[in-house]
């Protein structure tokens, strides 16, 4: 087990304000956007004109999703890119049409299951609800409560065999409550209006969702652990939004180093901001056309790129050792970890193996393996989804953590750290 320096307590005392930033995908990719633009990056948006010569620090938003990018100033019609590829969007709750419910006296939010959340993991805690509003003129605010809501889990009591088997009905019994009163004489979406500062009257659609009100915590034993929600993978946006800023000073590199961080990872990808989408491949178009490349020149560019999938991966679990492969058994705390998949479910092959070996150990950091119980079968990544649109070389990585899934998961302190060196190295060397 690595030690946790201060640089790692910094580190993940800065990813805990930035979780807490971040509460959706379009918070995340804003305050992404809002850091870099302090860095000295120029945003851009995609209905403009853009840059057309090397050299420059880039930024550009597109809802829950943001790319940013350095061209280095003698970079031709043929350098290739290095990705460092992650996702904004969590396991949660989203607030379904007419979400102002209850009965029994109680204020409800009517909410539908995102993605693949452990569900009993959100009884019992605060919540919040954020998101983005879009108003009568089409625009769009964030908005983000402070602890509102709650699912509130029967009495053992009521239910004298909630130690057996926990099982929630999705719909009845995932409805959390945020006040007391009638339904009719209510409106949630006034509070977000208000937490927004518009006329509740204007909204005409929105992307609201939960997410766990506690700020992330380091505890345990010489404080190797970190707790918090959105974990899955605001970790892995929050190592390469730092190894971007540091990169940024002096940029040389022979390639041009860019962050991609996509939304809706947790449900599949296929959006106009997620890794199936066109995000990604019409940015490093823009750029290889500002750069005066022909389709011959925009081949070979992408020929010699690289992506980074980073993502988190399984820890073995003490409780459930037989649920993990009995040889590879990666630890939290002990080192990033290379996620390898017969079935191509990561990207990683041999060569992708080698090459992010060789960052880790340009940037002294030790590297853990992760691969399934053959009867455990595992999950994807936007890793084969950037290798299969763009075709360039792709290699799956991530942080081994605990209770994945969870309202709130379990991290190594060096390990967040470590990973965000090495995504420096892969954007400098």
């Amino acid at each position: 087990m690595s030690a946790v320096t201060a640089a790692a307590r910094s580190h993940v005392d800065d990813l805990a304000d930035f979780v807490a930033a971040s509460p959706s995908s379009f918070h995340a990719a804003a305050d992404v956007a809002r850091r870099l633009v302090a860095a000295g990056f120029t945003p851009l948006s995609e209905d403009e004109r853009w840059p057309e010569q090397p050299g420059g620090r880039y930024v550009v938003v597109r809802d829950g999703a943001v790319l940013a990018w350095i061209v280095p100033a003698s970079a031709t019609a043929v350098t290739p890119v290095r990705v460092f590829g992650a996702h904004s969007d969590s396991p949660a709750f989203k607030l379904k049409p007419r979400p102002t419910t209850g009965r029994l006296g109680w204020l409800q939010a009517g909410v539908e299951v995102y993605g693949g959340p452990l569900l009993n993991s959100w009884l019992d805690r605060e919540l919040r609800l954020a998101g983005r509003l879009v108003l009568d003129d089409g625009t769009s605010v964030l908005t983000a409560t402070g602890p509102l809501l709650r699912l509130p889990q029967l009495a053992i009591h009521l239910d004298r065999e909630a130690n057996d088997h926990l099982a929630l009905d999705k719909q009845t019994q995932t409805q959390p409550v945020w006040g007391l009163g009638s339904a009719e004489s209510a409106d949630l979406l006034g509070e977000l209006a208000r937490e927004a500062g518009v006329d509740a009257g204007r909204i005409r659609g929105y992307d609201v969702v939960t997410a766990d009100a506690a700020r992330g915590a380091v505890f345990g034993a010489g404080d190797v652990f970190f707790a918090s929600g959105r974990l899955d993978d605001l970790a892995s946006v929050h190592a390469g939004v730092v190894a971007l800023e540091r990169a940024a000073a002096g940029f040389d590199a022979g390639h041009i180093a860019m962050l991609a961080v996509f939304d809706h990872e947790e449900v599949g990808s296929a959006t106009r901001s997620g890794a199936a989408g066109p995000f990604l491949a019409d940015v490093v178009e823009r750029i290889q056309f500002g750069l005066g490349a022909d389709r011959e020149e925009r081949m070979r560019g992408l020929a010699a790129s690289w992506c980074v999938s980073s993502d988190v991966g399984h820890s073995v679990h003490p409780n459930y050792a037989h649920k993990h492969d009995p040889v590879v058994l990666p630890v939290l705390g002990s080192g990033p970890i290379l996620k390898i998949n017969a079935n191509q479910r990561y990207a990683t092959d041999g060569v992708g193996a080698a090459a992010w070996n060789g960052w880790c150990d340009a940037a002294g950091v030790r590297s853990q393996e992760f691969v399934s119980n053959n009867a455990v079968p595992c999950g994807s990544t936007i890793g084969p989804i950037t290798a299969t649109r763009l075709g360039i070389r792709t290699v799956d990585v991530g942080i081994p953590i605990l209770s994945m899934h969870s309202a709130r998961e379990l991290a190594g302190v060096s390990d967040l750290h470590d990973l965000s060196l090495v995504a420096e190295e892969l954007f400098r060397r």
